[in-house]
């Protein structure tokens, strides 16, 4: 398995609380345990190292509902590997890294408070907003040398404020005091600006699709 997606896989289970990987000669599969996300299926493979006969092969064995498949390259070519049973975004993601190193603690804009903790190895940010609501969060998963970076939000109405920074910062500062090196974290187009403007780099495109079979009339 590619080094940068197995220390994704490695942070994001410690992350969400999923099952530990089952390794698989393409990759692996983890158990998630969600409504609307039973298990992923996660290609070891990037780019044109992924083979589209894997991916036809595990898509084909899959019959239930909310399933996903991880696959590193644009979705316009995965999705011609799988039939009409699947919901595919057509926005790729981006795996992504960045060299972790601790830094000044980013300062907090007036009227916004700010909190760090952390539970089972995974650090958490919360930004409140003056009247109490949720402005901005995320939180971070160290395994050792890799750090990953996952569900960073911010309020609609909270953007363009700094906020994501001051989230981005608070973590990666955390797991590089907790001996990371390299930040690791699947982005969205949305985000991709945020984190490419803190230096984050795209490693490989990703594409996400859920089984989402259609019932027979």
């Amino acid at each position: 398995m590619d080094r940068i997606v197995q220390a994704w896989v490695d942070g994001w289970i410690v992350s969400r609380g999923a099952a530990p990987p089952v390794t698989e000669p393409w990759g692996c599969t983890i158990d998630v345990g969600a409504y609307g996300h039973v298990t992923r299926h996660v290609f070891g493979a990037t780019g044109d190292d992924l083979d589209e006969t894997s991916v036809r092969k595990v898509a084909a064995a899959v019959t239930g509902a909310g399933v996903w498949l991880k696959a590193f390259r644009d979705p316009s070519v995965v999705s011609g590997w799988l039939d009409e049973n699947w919901w595919i975004d057509p926005e790729p993601g981006y795996l992504m890294t960045v060299p972790l190193a601790a830094g000044a603690a980013p300062e907090v804009p007036d009227g916004y408070r700010l909190r760090t903790w952390s539970r089972g190895g995974v650090t958490r940010v919360l930004v409140a907003a003056p009247d109490g609501s949720l402005a901005a969060r995320g939180q971070i998963a160290p395994t050792g040398a890799t750090a990953v970076a996952d569900q960073i939000e911010t309020a609609p109405e909270q953007r363009r404020r700094g906020l994501g920074s001051v989230v981005m910062r608070t973590l990666q500062n955390a797991a590089a005091r907790q001996g990371a090196h390299t930040g690791v974290l699947a982005g969205t187009p949305a985000g991709r600006g945020l984190y490419e403007a803190l230096g984050w780099e795209v490693a490989a495109l990703l594409t996400s699709a859920k089984h989402d079979p259609r019932t027979s009339l």
